[in-house]
C-alpha cells in the first residue's frame, strides 16, 4: 500500500469500525499532544486505553494506564502509536502477538516505519502512518471546516450533530 497518501474512504473505513483503541505513549500531561488525543477520542465515544509502562496502573482522565499492550483486559480495535519512529517495531510486534490481532496499527504525526507497516499488513493489519486519528476524525466529519479551517472534503451535507463536545461525527451509533 502506499504510506504517502490515503483515500478518505480508507480513514473513514478505520475510524467507523474500531472501538476499542490503545494509545502507546500516552501521557497524562495536559499540553501533550497524546493527552489531547486521548480526550478527543473518548469524547468521540471510542474505548481508549491509555500505554505507558511509566505512568501503569493509575489512571489519565478516568482511564486506567496500562504497562503493556497484553496487559489491557479486552481486545483492541487499534493501536495508535505516540512513540518515536525507531520505538514502532517492538511496538507493532507485540501487537502482532495479541490474540485476537488489532485491525489497525495507526502511528501518529511524523512517526513512520516501512519495514514494521509491512509486516503488520503481511498480518492482515490495515496501517496508517504520520495522520493523527483526531485530526482526521474531524477533518472527516466536518469538524474541522465549521471552525474555519479548509478540510479539502467538499460536501452540501451538513454535519450530523452527536451527543459530546463538538461531536458532530462521523461514526454511526
Amino acid at each position: 500500500m502506499n504510506h504517502d497518501a490515503y483515500d478518505n474512504a480508507y480513514i473513514a473505513g478505520i475510524l467507523n469500525s474500531v472501538k476499542a483503541i490503545a494509545i502507546v505513549g500516552a501521557s497524562a500531561n495536559e499540553v501533550r499532544p497524546s493527552f489531547f488525543v486521548l480526550k478527543y477520542l473518548l469524547a468521540k465515544g471510542f474505548d481508549v486505553y491509555p500505554v505507558n509502562p511509566g505512568h501503569a496502573s493509575r489512571e489519565i482522565l478516568g482511564r486506567m494506564t496500562y504497562a503493556k499492550l497484553s496487559d489491557i483486559p479486552v481486545a483492541i480495535d487499534m493501536v495508535d502509536i505516540f512513540r518515536a519512529s525507531a520505538a514502532v517495531p517492538p511496538i507493532v510486534d507485540e501487537a502482532l502477538a495479541l490474540d485476537p490481532l488489532p485491525k489497525v496499527i495507526w502511528m501518529q504525526l511524523t512517526v513512520r516505519h516501512d519495514e514494521a507497516a509491512a509486516k503488520a499488513e503481511a498480518a492482515g493489519v490495515k496501517v496508517v502512518m504520520n495522520r493523527c486519528p483526531k485530526i482526521e476524525y474531524g477533518r472527516l466529519s466536518g469538524e474541522i471546516g465549521w471552525n474555519g479551517v479548509s478540510s479539502g472534503v467538499i460536501s452540501s451535507k451538513r454535519p450530523i450533530m452527536r451527543g459530546g463536545f463538538q461531536s458532530f461525527g462521523i461514526r454511526q451509533k
